[in-house]
């Protein structure tokens, strides 16, 4: 679990994730991060966060968002509210590096999920994009469906392509949660990205 304090990377994205207050703080009310974003990143694939709204207050920089398909900038001193369920992303296509203060509300396992993915990165068990594998996410994305849902391919085909994966998955040894610090498990690194 994060704690106070606590700052994660992903070497793949260049993101950065500075714990400010925790889920454990508030009772489960909020997570509250300071994210910071390399310059001249990649759109991440589009997802929403159906039981969860999250609020963003451009701290230095510039990021792009894609919201609803609307494409937005928010420059330093701008915030943005995005919905339970809404469809976005979010990146620095801009050279210089951004920052921005980041609240989840209810923090649910956002705090897992991240430290799972930011984990399995810093092993270098993710594709180029920085995301995990097929086998990783037919057991990772499941478990974490409250906090996080791909906007594509549609939602029967996932749960029909992680349904069919997930035992694969399970039988190497891949789970659903690692986090940072202790080396992930042999079978992590077997299967790969």
């Amino acid at each position: 679990m994060a704690y106070q304090g606590q700052t994660i990377e992903n070497p793949f994205t260049g993101q950065s994730l500075h714990f400010l207050t925790t889920a454990r703080q508030t009772g489960g009310a909020a997570l509250v991060l300071q994210s910071s974003w390399r310059g001249r990143g990649a759109e991440p694939p589009a997802h929403c966060h159906p039981a969860q709204e999250e609020l963003f207050e451009v701290l230095q920089g510039q990021l792009t968002v894609r919201l609803d398909g609307e494409l937005r900038r928010l420059r330093a001193g701008d915030q943005l509210r995005i919905g339970p369920g809404q469809v976005h992303s979010m990146w620095n296509e801009e050279a210089e590096r951004a920052t921005a203060r980041w609240v989840t509300r209810p923090a649910l396992r956002t705090e897992e999920l991240l430290e799972t993915t930011f984990s399995l990165a810093q092993a270098g068990l993710v594709g180029a994009s920085g995301a995990p594998g097929l086998l990783q996410a037919s057991v990772l994305l499941p478990a974490y469906d409250r906090e996080f849902r791909l906007a594509r391919p549609p939602r029967w085909v996932q749960r029909l392509v992680f349904g069919l994966l997930r035992p694969v998955a399970r039988l190497i040894g891949l789970k659903a949660t690692y986090s940072t610090g202790p080396a992930l498990p042999e079978a992590v690194a077997a299967a790969g990205a």
